[in-house]
């Protein structure tokens, strides 16, 4: 077995794009071991994982054979009837298979397949040491690397994310020769650009971890992010408070950093009557600072900052940091006071001018779809109409705000801080703000009734107009984001428990955005009947007939696309496609009655007679499907001939009776467990009963005792499409 040693491969650079920097560690690391295995070189690779720094990618492998084992190769040559003639001697067919193959034709074995013996060529060849392949490795992982912009500097052809300087390669104790952009490899690394710039000798792969932490580089990425996590934690608590450290935020900055410090700051108490995510926003997008909250989790006037080397005055950094967030927290400050001097109803009358979309009009013309809708669904849900109205109307309205200009991410949350302002109700402030969530994914749904009304009515709006408009998505593109809201739409009635129609909402929402394209078409064909005029041009037509109905079908298209974004949902919960299509082929009114019959067919399935029923209901589907006989209403049984046919009659009434309450009541789990019972009596009648008997009335009489089992199951999901193959 060849003899196993650490392998240190390092490639430096100048700093690497921050998002991209994990990513890029990983997938230089991956094609380093794909290169390996590829070649048939062993490794151990066991609890290792990429090694990198805003200057480095790194791969550090416990164990790497020194070589590769024997190469063994077959190439097929002719069939036996081609490869000799009648007297057994070699044609200069096989012949030539031998010498293109470097062998002589008595050294060929024969080997068979499924149309007889042939002649092979079998060759075995020492594997190549390790060393003399790494480089081809490198080159092939670096060029298989994710990087859409590679960058090219000096006169090179080559390009790569950044410039590169340096290169480490290690196989035991010896240099591997190697050129790689450019680059020599030897052992010798970089320390920190400020604590130790020059080169770092790295005497073995083993050495490497420890030799940069000398160095003042923390190469482990995982070690560098808990460093940096813990000195936040400790520099807040200092402060008299907990630092917010979002994982996005502590990923960012621990691709920005060698060798972390936190240092606290603070900003003028003032500034927290603005908007505290306006604050946060400026501090952790722009300047990836960490917000400390006070033990109510409310904003304080601290915050801290990750300098990346241990200076000896951090008052100076501390002062460099507090100087470049004032001014960003000083336009925010003027941003609020403009737009609360100015009002939500003043910004409101501006949306008349601003075009959501070119079929839909204007934010306006979106804002009285909405408020429509929102007061419908409030009174049918027992809430008060007008203000869910008056927060439908306002709730745009911070679109043309300064803040929300310069802080698109604040829509909804400026107008919440508005219409507090304003003085209106905390529950209309509140659902301006929650008529935007769920606003990414994994994200929660509005936490008030009257926020998830306005939810709903929002996200309908948007998909039926999308459709209406013909914007459905198509491949990747989505310009208008509706797979999200239909998500959205959906997880807001189930989380929420709203028990309403979704049909009726549908039809509803493609009524009020059919009248704005078609408004908007007939809008469009009179300004171009009024330049004709002014052109001069005779216009025969008087009056402009637009009509932009929709069908039923449309109705439906929306109501899927809606209940496939499900598919997901559910599947992360656990439950399979073969579930979720039971329940989606019988189309629940509601969306929160879906999830009841979902989870019943879940522990239906569980159950040990879920199986057999499954599959009898699969033969009863295809038994009902195949027959040309008219089915009567019910099974009468005067025309039963044998006990496995009245048994299962008995089983099926007695099971309709105790089920009926149960359906009243959407007590699906009840209802299924309930007809679990008839796997027995079921079972019998297959075993027993020729259901497509001679005589016609028995026959019809057989097909309407297996329709009414098919209907009770149906009446929650089609549990047919439970039965495998």
């Amino acid at each position: 077995m060849s003899v196993m040693q650490p392998l240190l491969i390092e490639l430096g650079t100048e700093e690497l794009p921050v998002k991209a920097l994990p990513g890029l560690a990983q997938a230089f690391f991956d094609g380093v071991l794909a290169g390996l295995v590829k070649r048939g070189i062993a490794v151990e690779h066991a609890n290792v994982r990429p090694l990198y720094t805003p200057r480095r990618l790194a791969v550090l492998l416990p164990g790497v054979a020194a070589e590769q084992p024997e190469q063994r190769s077959e190439v097929l040559g002719p069939y036996l009837n081609i490869g000799l003639d009648a007297n057994g001697q070699p044609t200069p067919a096989l012949r030539g298979f031998a010498q293109k193959n470097g062998v002589d034709p008595a050294q060929l074995v024969r080997v068979a397949d499924a149309k007889g013996e042939r002649f092979a060529a079998r060759r075995v060849q020492p594997g190549a040491a390790t060393a003399a392949l790494l480089p081809e490795i490198v080159r092939e992982a670096l060029a298989g690397m994710p990087i859409p912009k590679p960058m090219r500097w000096a006169d090179h052809d080559y390009g790569f994310a950044r410039p590169a300087h340096w290169l480490v390669l290690l196989h035991g104790k010896q240099v591997v020769e190697a050129d790689v952009f450019g680059v020599r490899a030897d052992r010798m690394s970089r320390g920190h650009r400020f604590h130790h710039p020059g080169p770092v000798w790295i005497g073995e792969p083993g050495d490497y971890v420890e030799a940069l932490r000398g160095a003042f580089v923390l190469v482990d990425a995982h070690e560098r992010r808990e460093r940096v996590r813990s000195e936040v934690e400790a520099a807040a608590a200092q402060s008299d408070g907990h630092a917010s450290i979002p994982d996005d935020l502590l990923e960012e900055v621990n691709g920005l950093v060698e060798w972390p410090r936190a240092i606290a700051c603070g900003f003028e108490p003032d500034f927290l009557r603005v908007p505290h995510e306006a604050l946060v926003s400026t501090m952790q997008a722009n300047q990836k600072f960490f917000p400390v909250l006070d033990a109510e989790n409310r904003l304080t006037a601290r915050f801290i900052g990750v300098a990346n080397l241990d200076s000896a005055d951090p008052a100076q950094i501390r002062k460099g940091y507090e100087r470049v967030i004032r001014p960003r927290f000083a336009d925010a400050q003027f941003f609020f006071d403009e737009d609360v001097k100015q009002g939500l109803d003043a910004m409101r009358v501006g949306l008349a001018a601003v075009t959501y979309q070119q079929k839909l009009g204007s934010y306006a013309d979106k804002s009285a779809r909405v408020a429509a809708l929102a007061e419908a669904i409030a009174a049918q849900l027992g809430l008060d109409p007008a203000q869910a109205r008056r927060a439908a109307e306002l709730s745009k309205a911070d679109l043309l705000s300064r803040m929300v200009g310069e802080f698109p991410e604040l829509q909804g949350i400026a107008g919440r801080y508005y219409a507090a302002a304003a003085g209106e109700p905390g529950a209309v402030a509140d659902a301006i703000d929650h008529a935007y969530m769920p606003r990414f994914s994994g994200d929660a749904i509005a936490p008030s009734k009257l926020g998830q009304v306005l939810a709903i009515a929002e996200k309908l709006d948007t998909l039926a107009g999308g459709f209406a408009a013909g914007l459905k998505p198509t491949g990747n593109k989505d310009p208008f984001a509706l797979r999200r809201h239909a998500l959205g739409l959906a997880r807001t009635l189930i989380e929420g428990g709203i028990e309403i129609e979704l049909a009726p909402l549908l039809v509803a929402s493609f009524d009020h955005n059919d009248v704005a394209i078609a408004a908007s078409e007939a809008e469009r064909k009179l300004l171009a009947m009024k330049q004709a005029v002014d052109a001069g041009v005779a216009v025969k037509q008087a009056h402009v007939n637009v009509s932009s109905e929709y069908s039923q079908d449309d109705v439906f298209r929306l109501y899927d696309f809606i209940l496939d974004r499900l598919r997901g949902y559910y599947a992360e919960q656990g439950f399979t496609g073969a579930q979720f299509d039971a329940v989606a082929t019988v189309r629940p009114s509601s969306l929160l009655d879906f999830d009841r019959r979902l989870r019943a067919i879940g522990e239906f399935a569980a159950l040990p007679e879920a199986p057999a029923l499954a599959a009898a209901n699969k033969r009863i589907g295809n038994i009902l499907k195949k027959s040309t006989d008219a089915i009567p209403a019910t099974a009468d049984p005067a025309l039963f001939e044998t006990d496995a046919e009245r048994a299962l009659h008995a089983a099926v009434e007695d099971a309709a009776s105790d089920t009926a309450p149960l359906l009243e009541r959407r007590d699906y789990v009840g209802v299924l467990r309930r007809l679990a019972s008839l796997r027995s009596p079921v079972d019998a009648f297959f075993d027993g009963v020729l259901v497509n008997a001679q005589d016609a009335r028995v026959r019809g009489n057989r097909l309407a005792l297996l329709k009414q089992i098919a209907d009770r199951f149906g009446e929650v999901a089609d549990i047919a499409m439970l039965a495998s193959g």
